[in-house]
């Protein structure tokens, strides 16, 4: 590590990576916050992937980014404005320096802004040259030039290594923040580690372009992050699917249940599958089904055999799944379904995030078919709310629909690995052998029937699609039945909010202004919250994650408020289901849906405006 002592100690630091989709930017980031996590900061990521395949070199439309946010303060968003931008070619200067502050660090490779580069990319003059730059601090060094200078003695396959520039550019940044390279070598050395040559490459790489900044005095201000403040305990860096599929894990563990999970692979949630068919040796049995319905399908016939089944989707296969749904809320079959969101409608955006699933999960299924509904809010509490998805489906033996989103789905953040003996308990209804009370429809105080694992002696039933008389499931076409089992799933639902934590207020419990947000929107809208605070305003902020059904006290919170704002990456979608939920209230609101998280600077000014309004 260097001992250069000319430095700048932040709080905290923006870092964001940009190229085309070729250029490695998401391993660079990766490995970049890896260090970062190594060394103790806290962080939050955000990786930012092309809509199209294949995009043309350097254009605006193939541009891949990762963003990756640290500090030595908890970190809850992947941050507003950068303050290094890393950027391969034009293109990717050019579509994300509009998220640069003023005096950013910009480091380029200056052999691919040529004529003809800049042109491509839509430049009239070339942004290095023409003093359009002028209010940054621009490094400009022909990056592919010095890569070739580092590997050319080393290397037989010169193409192949020059995709490795992304190295040396990881490596200046690792010089400007003054971070250990011993870190980077044993990240690359597991990274491929059946690939030593690979990984000797690109360590060599790396090390090329920190010695190079060192030599040459490239930063004159360097940067300190010093580390977080975090509890004692094992932490890692993870993504909000790996965590998601974690936290199913940890349910079929604890409550004895075999656990199956039935899906077709859809961005942004593919992940999840590919974590969980990793896990054979926990018991996780994963089937890859050749559709989004076969996948649901699956799931359903594996709950009724006992298993805690799940089945894993995003928008457009959610849709799929409707129908399939509707038949586990018929049967009360426990059923945890995983929406990662993304843009829509239709194909929509595939790899852009967003917040307009909700009234799909809610209603998106014909008849009276309620499910729970819950939405996880951060990466790293993608693992506890897929473990109380799976807590309460198994419970109260209905669906429950789990939304995350691709913004968090991707993203990352430090977790600390929790113990299984700190998880709270998990215990199905499941009937005993030939107890003679019973029934299958038979329900207890909750309105739950009994989960009867076929081949059990003395348990005998039968389930389907069609209505079922109460008590004994039989086929029923009964006009008043039906109206009498439409209520008890009903209500069985709304039973839940029994067991559901209390809403939480961050910040006074009451005051001027209560900001509400869902999903994955948490860390943007409590960090500008915090802000206000700080500055003497009387905002607070509740931030849902279980909405179906809401929390019980929910009423209470909102009358202690003149004012309520509801802020969430869709068109307004929880802020009517509030709206109908609890008509006593005016509720105003403010809403993005560009593909792109709220910005806490977007968030403090719509603030200011509702404050200011007598």
């Amino acid at each position: 590590m260097t001992n250069n002592k000319n430095f700048v100690e932040l709080e905290d630091a923006v870092v964001k990576f940009v190229g085309d989709s070729g250029d490695g930017m998401q391993l660079t980031g990766t490995l970049f916050s890896d260090t970062a996590a190594l060394m103790g900061n806290d962080l939050a990521t955000f990786p930012d992937y092309p809509a199209e395949i294949r995009a043309p070199h350097n254009t605006i439309a193939g541009v891949s980014g990762f963003q990756s946010h640290i500090g030595k303060r908890h970190i809850h968003t992947s941050g507003d404005a950068c303050h290094v931008l890393v950027a391969m070619n034009p293109a990717s200067l050019k579509a994300n320096l509009k998220w640069c502050r003023p005096n950013a660090v910009i480091i380029v490779d200056g052999d691919i802004f040529d004529e003809k580069g800049c042109e491509k990319a839509g430049y009239q003059t070339n942004p290095l040259t023409d003093g359009s730059l002028n209010s940054y601090k621009l490094v400009n060094l022909p990056i592919s030039s010095l890569t070739k200078s580092a590997i050319e003695d080393s290397v037989s396959d010169l193409k192949t290594g020059m995709k490795s520039k992304n190295m040396y550019c990881l490596g200046l940044v690792y010089n400007l923040f003054m971070m250990n390279l011993d870190i980077a070598g044993h990240l690359l050395k597991k990274r491929f580690k059946k690939k030593a040559e690979v990984a000797e490459m690109n360590i060599m790489v790396v090390k090329a372009g920190y010695e190079y900044a060192e030599k040459n005095n490239i930063f004159e201000t360097k940067f300190k992050v010093g580390a977080a403040a975090l509890e004692k305990g094992k932490y890692r860096n993870i993504t909000g699917n790996v965590a998601t599929a974690w936290g199913l894990l940890a349910a079929s563990e604890k409550s004895g249940r075999p656990f199956f999970l039935g899906s077709y692979p859809i961005t942004p949630a593919t992940e999840i599958l590919m974590e969980l068919a990793q896990h054979k040796s926990l018991g996780a049995k994963v089937f890859q089904a050749e559709d989004e319905i076969a996948g649901i399908c699956s799931a359903i016939g594996a709950s009724y055999t006992g298993s805690l089944a799940c089945t894993t989707t995003s928008g457009p296969g959610l849709s799929l799944k409707s129908e399939a749904i509707g038949l586990a809320v018929m049967t009360e079959l426990p059923l945890v379904i995983v929406n990662v969101q993304r843009g829509g409608p239709s194909t929509g955006l595939p790899t852009k995030s967003e917040q307009s699933d909700l009234y799909q999960a809610l209603y998106g299924r014909n008849g009276e078919c309620p499910v729970i509904v819950i939405a996880a809010s951060t990466p790293a509490n993608c693992f506890y709310y897929a473990y109380m998805a799976a807590k309460y489906s198994m419970e109260h033996m209905t669906p429950c629909i789990l939304l995350t989103d691709g913004y968090i789905g991707f993203g990352s953040q430090i977790f600390k690995i929790p113990k299984m003996a700190d998880m709270p308990p998990i215990t199905p209804p499941i009937a005993k052998e030939n107890d003679p009370d019973y029934k299958p429809y038979k329900r207890d105080e909750k309105l739950v029937r009994k989960w009867a694992i076929p081949g059990t002696e003395g348990l005998r039933h039968r389930v389907g699609g069609l209505e079922k008389e109460d008590i004994t499931g039989n086929v029923s076409t009964n006009p008043l039945n039906h109206q009498k089992m439409s209520e008890y799933r009903r209500d069985k639902v709304n039973k839940v909010a029994d067991f559901i934590p209390l809403q939480e207020v961050y910040g006074e419990e009451s005051g001027d202004l209560l900001v509400v947000s869902w999903g994955g929107t948490e860390g943007a809208v409590r960090s500008s919250v915090k802000r206000m605070i700080d500055e003497g305003k009387k905002v607070s902020h509740a931030h849902f994650n279980y909405i179906m059904p809401l929390p019980k006290n929910t009423a209470d919170i909102f009358r202690k408020f003149k004012k309520i704002l509801v802020c969430e990456l869709n068109l307004g979608q929880f802020v009517n289901y509030l709206r109908s939920s609890l008509p006593e209230f005016k509720y105003q609101q403010f809403n993005k849906i560009q593909g792109l998280p709220f910005l806490v600077a977007e968030l403090k000014e719509k603030y200011y405006e509702i404050l200011e309004d007598k």
